[in-house]
Formats: structure tokens, C-alpha cells, sequence
């Protein structure tokens, strides 16, 4: 499915998030930056916005992104040429990452997480590959928040979105797939406790009003 949409991804990322995906971003890369890493996995980085913004803002870090689907692979390469930056860019499993134990400063995963089949195995993996006061930052979209303004997010999410991704994609499916896949997200507190499990001290952040998510995990020493 993510190579099917590859062609048209960037376009509808910023066309149904009404361009709010960039600021979420750069939250992201902010917050995965604070610690001075000097090696950076992101992991599902599709066609490589966040690892790109990432190598952009420091450039003298290694930045490796992992993703399965090599068509979003073969845009971020294309991407990352035309920004003048260097990647190491990896086909892989998120659930089973070829990288040794404690590999990587820092962790990111933008708008992701929510597609991993276990997820509490994805934040084992992730506990896996980080060094020791290693972070995780993972930006993500939870379940729609309560009362009108969740009510008007779900009517767009399961009836707008759909309709334009899937005319201008010419997949519905996906853009119906997305929907179904944010009302499956654990509620924040629910995906901080999974962090805690898993090892981390967890932290959340909820932007813009709780549409999207910030969820930043240290690992600790």
C-alpha cells in the first residue's frame, strides 16, 4: 500500500494537514536534537522529511533512515540529493532492525508507529538499538480528542480525507486505511504507560489541540 501512494505522499501529507505537518516536524526534530546526538536512526521514514529536516539542522550528525517499502525509499534518496544532504538510507523491519544493540543516540518516527503490527515490540526494539540516556521521539496521531472539536476531527478524518486522498491517489484505500488506523492508536496516557513498560521515563506533548502527538522517551543510563 505505501508503495502504491508513494507517487503522490509529500503532496497529500501537506494537503490534508492543511500544511501543519511541517511544524509538528520541526517539534519533532527539536525535541529529538535537544541531547547533541551524533548518530540518528528514523525509523518508517517514508520518503524522508523528518531525516532530511533532521541532517538539515544538524549537519554534522550521521542520520540513517529505515523504512520497508522501497518505492518511499527511492523518493527520499531522490529528496535527500535534491537538499544537498547525506543519508544513509536502509530497507528494513522496524520490528526487527538490522543494527547491534545500542547503535543510535537518538530515535524519531513520524507518523509511523501507529502502522507497527505489536507495539509494544516496536518500543522494545527501539529500547534495543538506543544507547545508554539514548531518547526516542516518536510524533504521531492519537485518537481524536473529545466532545465537538473530536466529533468535527472525525467527520474530516473518516469523510473528507478519504475522498480527496483517494481522488487525487487514486487509492481509496489507504486514505480510508487512515482513519482506521489513528482510532486504533492507545490514548496518550495509555501510550505513555507502554513507553514505561518497555523502559523508558515517558514524556507527552499534545499539539495542536491533541490532533497530533509527541511522545519522547529517554531511556536512562
Amino acid at each position: 500500500m505505501f508503495d502504491e501512494i508513494a507517487p503522490r505522499y509529500d503532496l497529500l501529507n501537506h494537503l490534508l494537514s492543511f500544511g501543519v505537518d511541517c511544524r509538528w516536524r520541526k517539534a519533532a526534530a527539536e525535541a529529538a536534537l535537544a541531547k547533541g546526538p551524533r548518530r540518528i536512526l528514523d525509523v518508517a521514514t517514508g520518503t524522508g522529511d523528518l531525516a532530511i529536516l533532521l541532517k538539515r539542522i544538524c549537519p554534522e550528525a550521521e542520520v540513517v533512515g529505515l523504512d520497508f517499502a522501497p518505492q518511499m525509499l527511492r523518493r527520499a534518496r531522490k529528496k535527500a540529493a535534491r537538499a544537498g544532504v547525506e543519508l544513509t538510507l536502509v530497507e528494513g523491519d522496524a520490528l526487527a532492525m538490522p543494527f547491534p544493540d545500542g547503535s543510535f543516540d537518538v530515535l524519531t518516527v513520524a507518523f509511523g508507529f501507529r502502522n507497527f503490527a505489536d507495539y509494544e515490540a516496536g518500543l522494545r526494539e527501539f529500547h534495543r538499538v538506543l544507547a545508554p540516556d539514548g531518547r526516542a521521539v516518536i510524533l504521531e496521531f492519537p485518537p481524536p480528542p473529545k466532545r465537538a472539536f473530536g466529533r468535527l476531527v472525525r467527520f474530516y478524518y473518516h469523510r473528507v480525507l478519504p475522498a480527496i486522498g483517494g481522488l487525487l491517489s487514486g487509492k481509496p484505500q489507504a486514505y480510508r486505511y487512515l482513519p482506521e488506523s489513528v482510532e486504533r492508536f492507545p490514548e496518550p496516557e495509555r501510550m505513555a504507560e507502554m513507553m514505561k513498560a518497555a523502559g523508558f521515563t515517558p514524556e507527552v506533548r499534545l499539539l495542536t489541540g491533541g490532533l497530533a502527538g509527541l511522545f519522547i522517551g529517554d531511556k536512562g543510563a
